[in-house]
């Protein structure tokens, strides 16, 4: 956790408490938690409004495509090409 180890965290809460006192702490941990909140679904807005998992995907397809000569095919193209071999197959049987 950020590298803070129990020894640390132990002395940062001791320290909290006699600073903000035993009747505040409570309420300066929730607001505290609330904030963190509104942050972690604000930065999961951002993320989600740029793609940022599909141009991550991307990015590791064409990764490893220059890597490896290879690429991932996609869902959609292994439908065409189901549909082509399909009518193929019909367009021979039919010959």
């Amino acid at each position: 956790m950020f590298g803070i180890g129990m020894p640390e965290l132990i002395v940062i809460l001791v320290v909290a408490l006699i600073i903000i006192g035993p009747k505040k702490l409570p309420d300066l941990a929730k607001s505290l938690g609330k904030g963190l909140a509104e942050f972690r679904h604000a930065t999961d807005d951002v993320k989600e409004s740029l793609n940022v998992d599909q141009i991550k995907d991307e990015v590791d397809d064409f990764k490893d495509s220059v890597l490896y000569g290879k690429k991932k095919q996609e869902p959609e193209n292994n439908d065409r090409k189901a549909k082509n071999e399909t009518q193929d197959t019909v367009d021979k049987s039919s010959e």
